[in-house]
C-alpha cells in the first residue's frame, strides 16, 4: 500500500510533466502554449483537490469540465487561421516521440486497477492495447522521421491505429466513470480520475496525445493524397 500511495502518483505526475515538456518542445518552446497548458493544469488541480469531481450526481455531470474544454480547443485550433499557423510551426517528429508516455500511463492504470481504482477494461489486461502505441513510437520516430525510411502510408496507418486505440480507452473510461454516462464497470468503476492527480489524464494527457495524432495525420495526408491522385490519373490515362 505504501508503494501505491507514493510511487504511482509520483510516476503519474512525472509522466504528466514529461508530456507537457515534450509538447512544449514540439511547439519550438512557445511560451504562450505553455502558459495556456499550465493555467489549465492549475485550474484542474485546484478543482480536483477541492473534491469538485467527486460529486457525481450533478446535472450536467461535472466530468464534462475535464473533457469538453480541451476538445473544443482542438477544434478551434484546426478551424481557425491562427490555429492552423500554430499547427504549421509544430515539430511532428517530437510529437511522435511524445507517444512513449503511454507506456508509463498504462503501467499507472494497471496499478490503479490492482487497487480497485479503475476497471480492468481500461488496462492492457482487459483489452486496452494502447501500450502498443508507446512501445512502437520510438521505432516510428527513428525510421520515419530521423532515417526517413518508413513509408508514409505505413506511418499514416500507424497513427490511425494508435488514435483508434486511444479513443477506445477514452470511451471505456467515460462509460466506467460514476456519472449519468456510466454504462459499465459498476462493481469497479473508474473513480481514479475523480481526484488529483489522475484528473490530469483526461484533462491534459489525452487531449495532447490526440492533438498530436491529428497534427501528424494532417501533415502526412497531402503527400499520401497526392501520390494516390497521381496513381489514379496514370491508371486512367492508360
Amino acid at each position: 500500500m505504501e508503494y501505491y500511495n507514493l510511487f504511482i502518483p509520483v510516476l503519474f505526475i512525472g509522466t504528466t510533466g514529461l508530456t507537457i515538456g515534450m509538447f512544449y518542445r514540439a511547439t519550438n518552446r512557445s511560451r504562450t502554449a505553455l502558459a495556456i497548458i499550465m493555467s489549465w493544469v492549475v485550474l484542474q488541480t485546484v478543482l480536483s483537490l477541492s473534491g469538485f469531481y467527486k460529486i457525481t450526481l450533478s446535472v450536467p455531470p461535472r466530468i464534462l469540465l475535464l473533457i469538453l474544454p480541451p476538445f473544443i480547443c482542438i477544434i478551434i485550433i484546426f478551424v481557425s487561421a491562427y490555429g492552423r499557423q500554430f499547427i504549421d510551426r509544430l515539430n511532428p517528429a517530437t510529437l511522435c516521440l511524445l507517444f512513449v508516455i503511454r507506456v508509463p500511463v498504462e503501467f499507472v492504470l494497471y496499478s490503479l486497477f490492482l487497487n480497485n481504482q479503475v476497471p480492468e477494461v481500461m488496462t492492457f489486461a482487459g483489452g486496452n492495447y494502447d501500450i502498443f502505441s508507446g512501445l512502437t513510437a520510438p521505432l516510428v520516430y527513428y525510421y520515419g522521421f530521423v532515417r526517413k525510411q518508413l513509408n508514409k502510408k505505413i506511418m499514416f496507418t500507424w497513427n490511425i491505429i494508435c488514435m483508434g486505440l486511444l479513443i477506445s480507452v477514452v470511451i471505456h473510461a467515460i462509460l466506467a466513470t460514476p456519472s449519468g454516462f456510466q454504462q459499465i464497470a459498476f462493481n469497479h468503476p473508474n473513480i481514479a480520475i475523480l481526484g488529483f492527480p489522475y484528473t490530469l489524464l483526461p484533462a491534459v494527457i489525452v487531449p495532447l496525445v490526440l492533438f498530436s495524432h491529428l497534427v501528424i495525420l494532417k501533415g502526412l495526408w497531402p503527400s499520401i493524397y497526392h501520390r494516390n491522385y497521381l496513381h489514379d490519373s496514370d491508371y486512367q490515362s492508360n
